[in-house]
């Protein structure tokens, strides 16, 4: 089903509330998106919903993973605790810059079941409250695991490039460049979980207009896992989408956890 809805800034408790009944997301938003080559590129790693959050800092235990990707390198990024932003690069080069970020698996517990269903109702996590009855869980007191896998797409000088799939337990492949391609029919995005193309996801996008106005829509990934993104110019977009699973035996075993969410995420912005 799609749907679309406006929102404007909001206060921050009104966010915490929202963000605790629905979920919430979690991207890479770089200061700039669009820089020269040779210039400091820094990035917030950023958590909250409706495209409105709050900045994280560099946390060694909370991240498992951050790289770049420019003219087919892939090469490790590295932090000092407590960074805001937290994601810098002294001198970036010439071309598409993709950043990449996996997290630690982080738990949380519920404390009521309409908190879990309207979640899994959100983000379209079909037949996860089935199984849920079919393993005989509990309604309340139960735990799940999470984790994020977040990417964002940069252009330094031209901007010319291409995203590949880094490895991620999940993640969205831009198959266009939204710098340097024909953005009139669209950007077209692959969904991966665990290498593969994940069909018939939702795929939540949303759209931040020059003006701080964020449009939130729906669409689903195809059979190949891809899905066409409709763009307008001078836009940020934050592509989102979730896989639920039961937790591996020994995650099972460690944390309590009787499920298993993985967030993919996607940021970019078409030029004006």
């Amino acid at each position: 089903m799609k749907f679309t809805r406006v929102i404007f800034t909001v206060p921050a408790v009104v966010l915490a509330l929202s963000v605790q009944a629905l979920g919430h997301e979690l991207w890479i938003e770089p200061e700039n998106y669009q820089v020269e080559p040779g210039a400091p590129l820094s990035a917030q790693i950023k958590n909250g919903e409706g495209f409105q959050g709050i900045n994280q800092a560099w946390f060694d235990r909370r991240i498992d993973r951050v790289e770049q990707l420019q003219n087919g390198n892939l090469a490790p990024v590295t932090g000092r605790a407590g960074d805001i932003p937290a994601l810098h690069l002294p001198d970036a080069g010439d071309g598409l810059l993709v950043l990449a970020y996996q997290s630690t698996a982080q738990t949380l517990t519920y404390r009521d079941w309409a908190t879990f269903t309207d979640f899994v109702e959100h983000k379209a996590l079909a037949g996860t409250l089935q199984r849920h009855a079919a393993r005989d869980l509990p309604e309340t007191g139960f735990k799940e695991a999470y984790s994020r896998h977040a990417k964002a797409l940069v252009a330094v000088g031209d901007g010319r490039g291409s995203d590949r799939d880094l490895g991620l337990k999940t993640e969205f492949v831009a198959l266009e460049n939204p710098y340097s391609d024909d953005m009139a029919d669209g950007l077209t995005v692959r969904l991966l979980y665990q290498g593969a193309p994940r069909d018939n996801a939702q795929v939540e996008v949303f759209a931040r207009a020059p003006d701080g106005a964020v449009t939130i829509t729906t669409t689903r990934t195809d059979e190949n896992g891809q899905a066409v993104i409709s763009v307008a110019p001078g836009h940020d977009y934050l592509l989102d989408a979730v896989v639920m699973r039961e937790p591996a035996p020994a995650l099972a075993e460690e944390t309590g956890v009787v499920w298993e969410s993985l967030w993919a995420a996607l940021t970019f912005r078409v030029p004006g």
